[in-house]
């Protein structure tokens, strides 16, 4: 009987893309991979260590698969990704249940980490982070009909508060031929949606090609004729070109929606940061996104409570939050990374605060994002459906508005037919619930 082999991962999207390369050489060698991975023989926790609450998600399944183990429902534990990468030894002195923690180098040869623990050795690999593979074959653990193509990896921004270039190493653009053929797979395996994503999208190519290829690599998977959208998250503002822009804008297959973490407004904070621009230069770029792209979705990520930022600091950020009107936001209250120089920065700000101020900009942008919804009462939303809610007895799906497992749900009725995950509808909007939408399919008239 073939050794069981499920894996849990944890964390953003780009981590998932380098769960589906492990999980393609782990079915390739002939293991039996299960979906449950506390079914499994061996469980593997390809873990995210980002921020302080991805460490504690981290722990945590590593802590409930320990008890599985104790009580004899699963032989061994490996742990991978950012976590394993960043804590090595330490955590198998803290977690001596995990049998094996190996860094992202070794992703290649996850096999070979398996054999190991199957020999009943306890077992530590880090080889050099920058051997992890930027290609091959992938098992797709999305939704069948839309897929992640990350085109890079790493990241030579060095913010101060973030630990990813120490984690996955400097920026890494993957060769443009090697992503056309995996988006062409991808689309012949039937992905209608491709979300395109890079620690910094934006940066493609700069590496490889001496200069910022995206807005080409963007063109050309448009002449992919099987995908109907292609989306793009991570978009540093300054590196959002005019080309970029024109690209999106002509482009009938990109989704005109930008994810643009700008994390603050304050100038003297984004320095600070080690970012650039202040409030003026921000508002001047999202007001010409917005003449370049008319109706275009923008999305933004703000950290509250950075060391030193001062009550008219936060304030002014809670105004350009008001004023700006970003159709999409999360904020998130600022975590200090052991190794990254904000951690040592003076000024730092009592948790309790930071989460505080996080909380008062989340209840704007609800505010804001009700009106926005409001303004689609009645409007005809191509939706792509995602699945049936059984408990709600009606479907559920998004719009191009709505990136995957990060905004909001529409929820519709179909009385004409049956629909199937990845079909096309367009929906009638006549309810808004909180962040999402509710309508009826509406179909053309028999001809």
């Amino acid at each position: 009987m073939p050794i069981r082999v499920g894996m849990v991962s944890l964390g953003c999207s780009k981590n998932q893309v380098d769960a589906e390369r492990m999980l393609y050489k782990i079915s390739e060698r002939g293991f039996q991979l299960v979906g449950d991975a506390a079914l499994a023989d061996i469980a593997i926790i390809n873990t995210c260590g980002f921020i302080e609450s991805a460490k504690q998600e981290a722990i945590e399944t590593i802590l409930e698969f320990a008890e599985l183990k104790k009580e004899g429902r699963i032989r061994k534990i490996i742990i991978t990704g950012c976590l394993a990468q960043r804590y090595r030894e330490e955590i198998l002195a803290e977690l001596p249940e995990a049998d094996a923690v190996v860094g992202i180098g070794c992703n290649e040869d996850i096999c070979d980490v398996i054999d190991h623990v199957l020999a009943n050795e306890q077992f530590t690999r880090f080889e050099d982070k920058e051997k992890l593979p930027l290609t091959g074959g992938r098992i797709q653990t999305t939704l069948p009909f839309f897929s992640y193509l990350k085109i890079a990896e790493g990241c030579s921004n060095c913010c101060s508060y973030c630990a990813i270039p120490s984690i996955r190493g400097k920026f890494r653009s993957v060769p443009m031929e090697e992503l056309l053929k995996e988006a062409a797979e991808l689309a012949e395996d039937g992905v209608r949606e491709l979300v395109v994503i890079a620690q910094d999208s934006t940066r493609y190519g700069e590496d490889l090609y001496g200069k910022l290829m995206l807005p080409e690599l963007l063109t050309k998977l448009c002449r992919i004729p099987q995908l109907k959208w292609i989306r793009v998250l991570y978009c540093y503002p300054e590196r959002i070109t005019d080309e970029l822009l024109h690209v999106i804008a002509r482009e009938e297959k990109i989704v005109k929606y930008i994810e643009m973490p700008i994390q603050h407004c304050d100038g003297e904070i984004l320095r600070k940061m080690n970012r650039t621009g202040d409030e003026e230069s921000l508002k001047r770029l999202i007001a010409h996104i917005r003449e370049t792209i008319p109706g275009v979705i923008l999305r933004t990520t703000l950290i509250t409570g950075f060391p030193g930022e001062t009550a008219e600091q936060f304030e002014s950020l809670a105004e350009f939050v008001k004023e700006t009107e970003f159709d999409r936001l999360g904020c998130f209250a600022y975590s200090p990374e052991e190794g990254t120089p904000a951690a040592e920065l003076d000024g730092q700000i009592d948790d309790v605060e930071k989460q505080h101020r996080a909380d008062i900009i989340m209840e704007q942008q609800a505010i804001i994002m009700g009106r926005k919804n409001q303004l689609l009462r009645g409007a005809l939303v191509e939706t792509v459906v995602e699945g049936y809610d059984r408990y709600g007895e009606c479907y559920f799906g998004r719009s191009a508005a709505d990136a995957p497992d990060i905004d909001g749900k529409i929820f519709f009725t179909s009385k004409e037919r049956r629909l199937v995950p990845g079909t096309f509808v367009k929906v009638r909007v006549n309810e808004i619930m909180d962040y999402d939408l509710i309508g009826d399919v509406e179909y053309e008239p028999a001809k």
